[in-house]
C-alpha cells in the first residue's frame, strides 16, 4: 500500500506448518487487525509501518465464503527527522553493499564483453579492410586479369533501395524518436527528477516527452523516405504516427478494459484518458505532420559513394546460417547478454516490491548496450557483404534490434521462474506491456544497428575506386 506516497509492505495472513507434513494439513489464517504506526515532523508525515495483530486472525483453512470485518488502529509519534531525509531508508535498501556488488560486477563482465568483442572486431575487421582495400587498390591491369569477388564485386548493388521503403523510413523515424525519448528520461534520472516515491513523474514524463519528440519522427520518417525517391510522403507520415502508438494504444484500450472489468485501481480513470488523447490530438499529430513538412522540404539526397546499376544482380545461394532468422539470433544474444542482470533489478522494480534508484549505472549500462549492438551489426553487415549478399538495409534493422526479442524471452523466463504473478489480469498486464516496450526497444536498437551499418558501408565502398 501506498500512504502519502511511502509505500508500506505487510502479510495479510500466514500458513500455520507447524508439525505438518502434508499440504493438505496446513491451515491458513488472514489477519483481521492492522496497526499502522506513523511518524510525523509538524504537519508532515516522516514514515509508516504496518503490523498485523497475531490475535486477531480469522480461520481460511475450509474452501468456503467467510464473511470478515477489518480493523484498523493508528499510532501517531513524533520525530525529529527532518522531511527531506524520510525517503533516505527505502534508497539505502537499493544501494546496500551486496545490491551495489552485484550492479558493479555486471558493469565489470558488461565491460569486458564489450572490450573483448570491440577489440576482436576491430583486428578482425581493420585487417581484412586493410587487406581487401590492398588487393582492390592494385593497379587496373592486375585487376582485371583475377575475378573480382567478395564485397566489392557488389558495389554497384550495395546502395540499392530496399523493398517495402515506406515501412522502412517510418520503422526509423519511430526508431530515432524512441532513442530522443530514451536520451530525454535518462538525462532527467540522472538531474534527480524520479526520486523514489514520485510514482506518477515517470509516466507524465514519459507521454510528454514522447509528444514533443514526435516531430522528431516525422522529419527524420519523411527526409529519409523522400531520400529513397518515395512518392506518397503524406502515407508514409501516417504510418509513422501509427507504427508505434498504434498498437500501443491497442494493447491499453484491451488492458484497461480488463481492469475495469476486474474492479483493479489499475483501471485509468475517464479524465486521464481524455487529457492522453487530446495531448496526443493537439501536441503529437501537428508536431508530427510539422516534422514531416520540414522534413520534405529539407530536400537532401541519399550520399551514396558509388554509382547503383540498372538490374540488382543475383545472390548467390547461402548456407542455413546466413539466413535472417539465424543472424538476429546471433546479433541479439550479445547485448543481451550485457544488461540482463540489470533486467532482473528494473523487472523486480516495476513489477515487484523492489524501488530502483541506480540510475548511473542503469545509463552505463545502456551505453554498454547501444556500443554492442553497434558493433555487432556491423559484424555481421561486413560479412554479409563479403558473402555477395547485398541486401543489407532490412537485415541491419532486423538485426539491431534482435535484443527486443532476447528481452521479450527473459520475461517469459521471469514470469515463470521469478515472479508469483497467476490469473488472466496479471498474466495480460505483465504479457501486453512488456511486448509494447520490447517493440519499442526493438525499433530503438533496428535504427541504432542500422545507422551504424550505413556509417560503414559508405566508409568502406568510399575508400576503394569503383569505377
Amino acid at each position: 500500500m501506498y500512504y502519502d506516497d511511502l509505500p508500506i509492505w505487510g502479510f495479510i495472513g500466514k500458513v500455520d506448518r507447524e508439525g505438518k507434513t502434508d499440504p493438505n494439513e496446513y491451515k491458513y489464517v488472514l489477519y483481521k487487525h492492522i496497526q499502522f504506526e506513523i511518524m510525523y515532523n509538524k504537519d508532515r508525515v516522516i514514515e509508516i509501518s504496518a503490523r498485523m495483530d497475531p490475535s486477531s486472525v480469522v480461520d481460511l483453512t475450509e474452501d468456503k465464503e467467510v464473511d470478515v470485518e477489518f480493523m484498523y488502529t493508528a499510532k501517531w509519534k513524533e520525530t525529529e527527522i527532518p522531511y527531506e531525509k524520510r525517503m533516505d531508508k527505502y534508497s539505502q535498501t537499493s544501494s546496500l553493499p551486496h545490491h551495489l556488488e552485484i550492479h558493479w560486477f555486471s558493469i565489470i563482465n558488461s565491460c569486458v564483453t564489450v572490450l573483448l568483442l570491440t577489440g576482436f572486431l576491430a583486428t578482425i575487421l581493420m585487417r581484412v579492410l586493410k587487406n581487401d582495400f590492398m588487393k582492390y587498390g592494385h593497379d587496373e591491369e592486375s585487376a582485371e586479369d583475377q575475378e573480382e569477388t567478395g564485397w566489392k564485386y557488389i558495389h554497384g548493388d550495395v546502395f540499392r533501395y530496399p523493398k517495402y521503403k515506406s515501412l522502412f523510413a517510418a520503422a526509423l523515424g519511430s526508431g530515432t524518436q524512441l532513442f530522443t525519448l530514451t536520451i530525454f528520461i535518462f538525462l532527467l534520472a540522472l538531474v534527480g527528477v524520479f526520486y523514489p516515491y514520485n510514482r506518477g513523474a515517470l509516466f507524465t514524463s514519459l507521454v510528454v516527452i514522447y509528444a514533443l519528440t514526435s516531430g522528431i519522427a516525422g522529419y527524420t520518417s519523411t527526409s529519409f523516405y523522400l531520400q529513397l525517391e518515395g512518392s506518397n510522403w503524406v502515407r508514409n507520415l501516417l504510418l509513422t504516427g501509427c507504427l508505434f502508438c498504434g498498437p500501443l494504444f491497442l494493447t491499453f484500450c484491451f488492458l484497461n478494459t480488463v481492469a475495469i472489468a476486474y474492479n483493479a485501481t489499475a483501471a485509468l480513470p475517464f479524465g486521464t484518458i481524455l487529457v492522453i488523447v487530446l495531448i496526443w490530438t493537439l501536441v503529437t499529430a501537428p508536431l508530427l505532420v510539422l516534422g514531416g513538412i520540414a522534413g520534405k522540404n529539407s530536400k537532401t539526397e541519399f550520399q551514396a559513394p558509388v554509382r547503383t546499376t540498372k538490374y540488382p544482380r543475383e545472390i548467390p545461394p547461402l548456407p542455413w546460417y546466413r539466413g535472417t532468422l539465424p543472424q538476429m539470433a546471433m546479433a541479439g544474444f550479445l547485448p543481451f547478454s550485457a544488461i540482463y542482470i540489470e533486467l532482473y533489478y528494473i523487472f523486480a522494480s516495476v513489477w515487484g516490491h523492489r524501488i530502483y534508484t541506480i540510475y548511473s549505472v542503469l545509463s552505463i549500462v545502456f551505453v554498454i548496450l547501444l556500443i554492442v549492438t553497434t558493433f555487432i551489426t556491423i559484424a555481421l553487415t561486413y560479412f554479409q557483404l563479403a558473402a555477395e549478399d547485398h541486401q543489407w538495409w532490412w537485415r541491419s534493422f532486423l538485426c539491431g534490434g534482435s535484443t527486443g526479442l532476447f528481452i521479450y524471452g527473459y520475461c517469459l523466463y521471469y514470469y515463470h521462474a521469478r515472479s508469483d504473478m497467476s490469473g488472466f489480469m496479471q498474466t495480460s498486464f505483465f504479457f501486453g506491456y512488456m511486448a509494447c516496450i520490447c517493440y519499442g526497444f526493438f525499433l530503438m536498437l533496428g535504427t541504432v544497428g542500422y545507422r551504424a551499418a550505413l556509417l560503414f558501408v559508405r566508409h568502406i565502398y568510399k575508400s576503394i575506386k569503383s569505377e
